[in-house]
């Protein structure tokens, strides 16, 4: 197998000569950043045109940049407030505004694909379940709403979204960065609140990622990332679903700890899902490739939803310091009038190596 149906992860803000041989040969779908790989912008821009001058097809570059804990440009940026706080405190405008720079800021940088919105429920907002400021309501019209509006004016700025995570995490008792969690629900309750925002925006998702979840009602043995009857037999036949179909991080601990490196992909694409994410384990990736066989009569379906989307990414603009900085500067502005300060500083931020997506 090669991995032109994965995107991987890169260890620091310089490719190796090891990772660029790597993927010359591979030839992955895309690529996504982390902290880890982001200095400046001007840095960032070098990285993801060296990825693009790596590839056959444009590849798709991309980051989780949702604003407050996540937003990974916070060290040498303007840093907006999370969902949570835009819901709380924002206008629809601000909002609006709230994605447009967004998308502004991805596209000089280089970035594609933006792993945005979150359109999980806040079920348990002071759960430790990694989804703490990331949700846009704790009710579905509400998400709908305001997730549907920061999309909107992102993917207006030449950049990709991603509804996360399907079909749900907001259900989730821990974490599953480091376990499994398990979600006592029937697809009918499902269907009544938490799928409502994918059905509803779902002609304005450029892409879904599904999560690792356990629905032991909708299937008795695989999480969602890697059920056959939640990707292929809910997302994609009752719901109708166009776009592409993605995983979580098939690093996280729900996955690492339960099915091996290989093994993961495999049972991810025979599910249903177009992109599996390897983000931060590449050591072992070769071996495993060579050794996946995959058993999907719609992988052809696969590649051409693959090529439909990377037709819709453009080439970014000429890199331009001012406009960095006009950027920021608007962020700032947009800031200070939805939180009260310049640049948002988050209760939590993320201390730990694993970051949240």
């Amino acid at each position: 197998m090669n991995a032109s149906r994965l995107i991987l992860g890169l260890s620091g803000p310089v490719l190796t000569s090891e990772e660029a041989e790597l993927f010359r040969e591979l030839q992955p779908a895309g690529y996504i950043l982390f902290s880890r790989n982001l200095q400046s912008a001007s840095q960032i821009r070098e990285l993801t045109d060296s990825l693009s001058a790596l590839s056959i097809d444009l590849p798709f570059i991309s980051i989780d940049q949702e604003g407050g804990r996540v937003w990974r440009t916070r060290e040498f940026s303007a840093a907006p407030p999370d969902a949570a706080t835009f819901t709380q405190k924002a206008s629809p405008n601000q909002i609006a505004r709230f994605g447009a720079l967004t998308g502004q800021l991805l596209e000089l940088l280089g970035i594609n694909l933006n792993f945005a919105p979150v359109l999980d429920l806040d079920h348990f907002p002071e759960q430790n379940n990694g989804l703490r400021g990331r949700c846009w309501g704790d009710d579905s019209q509400t998400v709908i709403n305001n997730a549907g509006v920061f999309n909107r004016w992102m993917r207006k700025q030449n950049v990709l979204s991603c509804g996360k995570h399907f079909p749900t995490n907001g259900l989730a008792l821990s974490d599953p960065h480091h376990d499994l969690p398990i979600a006592d629900i029937s697809r009918e309750e499902l269907l009544k609140e938490d799928l409502l925002p994918y059905t509803a925006l779902m002609p304005e998702l450029d892409a879904i990622m599904a999560c690792h979840l356990r629905f032991p009602k909708l299937d008795s043995e695989m999480p969602a990332s890697l059920s056959k009857k939640i990707l292929t037999g809910l997302l994609r036949d009752q719901l109708g679903y166009q776009g592409l179909i993605l995983t979580d991080d098939l690093d996280m601990g729900a996955i690492v700890q339960n099915y091996g490196r290989g093994n993961d992909i495999r049972l991810a694409l025979e599910a249903g899902a177009d992109l599996a994410l390897i983000c931060h384990a590449m050591s072992s990736l070769p071996a495993a490739l060579e050794n996946i066989s995959i058993e999907n009569p719609d992988r052809h379906d696969a590649l051409t939803r693959i090529e439909k989307r990377r037709k819709k990414i453009k080439s970014p603009p000429s890199f331009s310091s001012a406009r960095w900085e006009e950027i920021n500067q608007k962020i700032s502005e947009l800031t200070l009038e939805v939180s009260g300060q310049a640049r948002f500083e988050p209760e939590a931020p993320i201390q730990s190596p694993v970051e949240e997506y």
